[in-house]
C-alpha cells in the first residue's frame, strides 16, 4: 500500500485530503506544518508527499527542497490558492512532480495521484532492472508492460539458438531493435550485424549487392566485389521489409536459406556461408501468401519462430517510460535543462492513439523539447496528428443519405458534437478556445457541451 504524507496548515483540507485517499485504498499520514512534516520524512519513508505551497513556519517550497534531499525518489505534488505560471515553474524547477490549483477537481487531483505513485512504481521497477542489467532498458528496448516483458522472454529463449526469426509489426514498433537484441544476446554478437532494406535497393542493383560479382560479370564490373551475405558470414542479416521483395529474388533468397550457399553474380564457384537470418516487415505476410505475391516455402523458412511487436496503443503503460526516455536523450541532444512533463501534457500522450508508434512518440518529444521555453514540457509544446491514419469511430457521420431517408435532427446533433471534440482535441481541452474556434460565446460553449452528453468536459 502506497504510503502518502499530506502537508496543509489548514485542518479542514488535511481532514478532506485524508478521508479522499483513505476511501482510495491509501495509507495517509498528515502534518499540520512544513517543519513537522519535515521531521516526518526524516523519521520514516513516504511514496507520495501533497504539501500546500503558503505555510507561516516553512512554506511549500521549502518542505519539497527538504524532501528531495532526504528522500530523492519520493514523490511531491503542491497545491495552493495562488497558482501563477511562475510559481509552478519554480515548483516544478525543485523537483515536484505537479502544481495543483486550488479550488480543483477531486477526480482529477486522483488521477494526479494515482499518476505519480505510478510513475513511482515504474521508477523503482526500473531502478531494479538497472541495477541488475547496468544498462538502460532491455539491449536498448524500453518497455515494462506485459506484452514487452513477455517479447524480452522469448528474445532470451530464442537468441541462443541458430533458428530464424520472423519480427512482424506496424512501422515505428521497433522491429530492428528486437533484432539486434536476439544477435547481442546469441554467440554470434561478437560478428557482423547486417541491415538489408529489401525496399531501400533498386531491384536491379539488389542482388550484386546481396551476392556481390566478379570482375567483368558486367558492365562496370572493373573489380571483384564482396555481396553481404559474404560480409555477414557467422554473424547475422536482418531482412527488413522482406515483403518487398520480387518472387524471382525470393526462390533465390530462399536457396540461400535452405543451403547455406549463393554464387555470386558471374561466377560459377559456390561460397558457403554460416549466417542467421531475422526478417521482419509491416505487411500481413500470410495475406500475401495467400494473393499469391510472396512464396509460402520462402515464409515457412523465415518465420520459424515469429515475435509480434505490438502497436503502441495497445501497451499505453510503456507511453511515460518512453517519453522519459526520450526526453533525457534530446535534452542532452539539444542542450536543454527540462525535468519532466507536465501531468496535462501526459495525459494527452496517454490519450493519443500514436499511428506513428514509438517512433512518432521520439518525433513529438523531440520537438517538445526544441520549443520548450520553460523546464517543463507544457501541452502547447505537444504537436499531435490527432486525426492523421484515424480508423473513424462510431460517432462519426458522412452526408450519404440511404433509400430509407436520415433523420435531419439526428444527423445535425452528430455534427454537432464532433466539431465540439475535434475544437476540443486542437486547442488541447481548452473551452475559451474551443468556444473562439467555433465562433460562439463561452457560455453557448458549456451549453452545448451539455446539451451534447459531453459533461466530463464542463469539469475544471
Amino acid at each position: 500500500m502506497a504510503r502518502i504524507l499530506v502537508v496543509d496548515d489548514e485542518l479542514s483540507m488535511r481532514e478532506f485530503l485524508e478521508i479522499m485517499l483513505r476511501k482510495a485504498g491509501l495509507d495517509v499520514a498528515t502534518a499540520k506544518s512544513g517543519r513537522e512534516a519535515i521531521g516526518m520524512v526524516k523519521a520514516e519513508n513516504f511514496d507520495l508527499v501533497i504539501s500546500d505551497i503558503r505555510m507561516k513556519d516553512i512554506d511549500g517550497l521549502g518542505v519539497l527542497r527538504a524532501v528531495k534531499d532526504i528522500s530523492p525518489q519520493t514523490a511531491v505534488i503542491m497545491i495552493s490558492a495562488f497558482a501563477t505560471r511562475e510559481t509552478a515553474v519554480e515548483a516544478m524547477r525543485e523537483g515536484a512532480y505537479d502544481y495543483i490549483p486550488k479550488p480543483f477537481n477531486v477526480d482529477e487531483v486522483k488521477a494526479i495521484i494515482e499518476n505519480a505513485l505510478n510513475r513511482r512504481r515504474v521508477q523503482v521497477d526500473r531502478e531494479a532492472v538497472e541495477k541488475k542489467d547496468e544498462t538502460t532498458g532491455f539491449c536498448g528496448i524500453i518497455g515494462q508492460s506485459r506484452q514487452m516483458r513477455r517479447i524480452f522472454d522469448l528474445i532470451r529463449r530464442v537468441a541462443g539458438t541458430r533458428t530464424n526469426v520472423y519480427v512482424s509489426g506496424e512501422s515505428g514498433t521497433g522491429k530492428e531493435l528486437v533484432a539486434r537484441a536476439i544477435h547481442q544476446l546469441s554467440d554470434r554478437k561478437k560478428e557482423q550485424f547486417v541491415t538489408i532494406n529489401c525496399g531501400g535497393i533498386p531491384e536491379n542493383l539488389i542482388e550484386s549487392e546481396l551476392f556481390g560479382y566478379k570482375k567483368g560479370a558486367f558492365t562496370g564490373a572493373a573489380l571483384n566485389k564482396q555481396g553481404l551475405f559474404e560480409v555477414a558470414h557467422r554473424g547475422t542479416i536482418f531482412l527488413d521489409e522482406v515483403g518487398e521483395l520480387t518472387p524471382p529474388l525470393q526462390v533465390k533468397l530462399l536457396r540461400v536459406i535452405q543451403e547455406k550457399t549463393f554464387k555470386p553474380v558471374g561466377d560459377t564457384n559456390d561460397i558457403k556461408v554460416d549466417i542467421r537470418f531475422i526478417s521482419a516487415t509491416n505487411k500481413n505476410l500470410e495475406q500475401e501468401v495467400m494473393k499469391g505475391n510472396f512464396r509460402e516455402d520462402f515464409y515457412y523458412r523465415l518465420n520459424v519462430v515469429q515475435i509480434h511487436v505490438p502497436p503502441l496503443r495497445e501497451r499505453k503503460e510503456d507511453v511515460p517510460l518512453l517519453a522519459d526516455f526520450f526526453l533525457n536523450k534530446y535534452c542532452g541532444e539539444l542542450g536543454k535543462d527540462i525535468h519532466k512533463l507536465s501531468s496535462y501534457a501526459m495525459k494527452l500522450l496517454m490519450e493519443y492513439n500514436f499511428p506513428g508508434n514509438v517512433r512518432e512518440l521520439e518525433n513529438i518529444i523531440e520537438r517538445g523539447v526544441a520549443l520548450e521555453s520553460s523546464n517543463i514540457i507544457l501541452p502547447e509544446s505537444l504537436t499531435l496528428s490527432v486525426y492523421k491514419d484515424r480508423t473513424p469511430s462510431k460517432e462519426e457521420f458522412s452526408f450519404d443519405i440511404p433509400e430509407e431517408g436520415i433523420k435531419l435532427d439526428d444527423v445535425m446533433a452528430k455534427v454537432e458534437r464532433e466539431l465540439i471534440l475535434k475544437a476540443l482535441t486542437m486547442v488541447h481541452g481548452s473551452k475559451q478556445k474551443a468556444a473562439e474556434l467555433l465562433g460562439i460565446t463561452l457560455r453557448s460553449f458549456r451549453y452545448r457541451l451539455e446539451k451534447c452528453g459531453l459533461e466530463e468536459h464542463l469539469k475544471d
